[in-house]
């Protein structure tokens, strides 16, 4: 049975980095991981929670 999501809300927070960071493009790629994988794992908890209704 598909699935339809019909309300996704995604929330991020942002600070600004020391600017001792060695390697913007490497933090920045490693932020860019963790956005992502905080939202993926974000919507499989919504998509199991619609389930269990």
């Amino acid at each position: 049975m598909p699935v339809e999501i019909r309300e996704l809300t995604i929330k991020i927070t942002v600070a600004d980095q020391p600017a001792q960071s060695p390697s913007p493009e490497a933090n920045s790629q490693e932020s860019k991981d963790v956005i992502i994988a905080t939202c993926v794992e974000q919507v499989l908890e919504i998509l199991s929670k619609k389930q269990e209704r």
